[in-house]
């Protein structure tokens, strides 16, 4: 049953999903989706053939996406860039050193697992990858060992911010992000905003930065959760945005596209506010 028309936090092979973005427009249509954002980790190489795929279909409209990873003192937080110049060939170069971080940070994490006795194949890591090497790939090949059941269990133990075998990677605030993605005409929205502790305090500095939105629809949140959520958006005048950051990991449970998000009049108030034009035969 598809619950919401719109999904604005969307995964492929280009940077820790598992579909192609062939494969995850396929799903999107056949879900009955209308409008989609691929928001990979530091990569764009999804757009482009996303993009051309979901011409065919008259019925689906792609916002391009990224998603940036930041720090704060003791947490991370992720920002979403929406309606991203992503030919920008500066903004290109930044995301290229992001990419090349996320590889020295990955070895890293493999070394350490290694000393703790769980020894991976660093070329599997990178096969596993195909785009922008991330922990997820790290946590596949720990599956594919034989050392945990499901991904999640990688990032619980030994991958997450406090885990056993966890690296730093190269540091960038949230309104470093908030800038580069305003900087290639974007609008930034803060994701799962669920996962950092005492979030609120960061928004009025990021609002003043020029954050536009934060993700209100997500994942597996509780009407008392989209409500808490919506009610601190409306107070610093944030739109209400959202998706299920599908990833297609195949963990049971794992939110659907189709099944959370923003409605088709949040979408609408996104092109507007980007300064293009809504076209969408629904």
């Amino acid at each position: 049953m598809v619950l919401s028309k719109v999904d604005l936090h969307l995964h492929t092979t280009c940077s820790d999903g598992n579909l192609s973005p062939l494969d995850l427009i396929d799903k999107a249509v056949s879900v009955g989706l209308n409008v989609i954002s691929i928001t990979d980790h530091d990569s764009t190489e999804a757009l482009d053939e996303a993009i051309l795929a979901s011409s065919k279909f008259s019925s689906l409209s792609i916002i391009p996406g990224i998603e940036l990873s930041t720090d704060i003192p003791e947490n991370e937080v992720h920002m979403l860039g929406y309606f991203i110049d992503y030919q920008d060939e500066n903004f290109q170069v930044v995301l290229s050193e992001f990419r090349e971080g996320r590889v020295g940070r990955a070895k890293e994490m493999v070394d350490k697992l290694g000393e703790l006795g769980l020894p991976l194949d660093w070329e599997r890591v990178l096969e596993l990858a195909e785009g922008a090497v991330g922990r997820p790939h790290i946590a596949q090949a720990m599956v594919e060992k034989g050392y945990i059941t499901y991904p999640q269990e990688a990032f619980n133990k030994y991958i997450g911010r406090n885990g056993l075998a966890y690296a730093e990677r190269v540091k960038l605030t949230p309104e470093e992000a908030v800038e580069l993605i305003t900087g290639v005409g974007g609008l930034p929205v803060l994701a799962h905003p669920h996962v950092i502790d005492g979030v609120e305090k960061l928004l009025p500095n990021l609002a003043k930065a020029g954050l536009v939105g934060m993700e209100v629809h997500y994942g597996e949140y509780s009407r008392s959760e989209v409500a808490e959520f919506e009610s601190m958006a409306g107070r610093y005048g944030l739109i209400p945005c959202g998706g299920s950051d599908y990833h297609a990991f195949g963990t049971p449970g794992e939110v659907q596209p189709g099944t959370v998000g923003p409605s088709i009049e949040i979408a609408k108030k996104l092109y507007e506010l980007s300064g293009r034009e809504f076209s969408l035969s629904c």
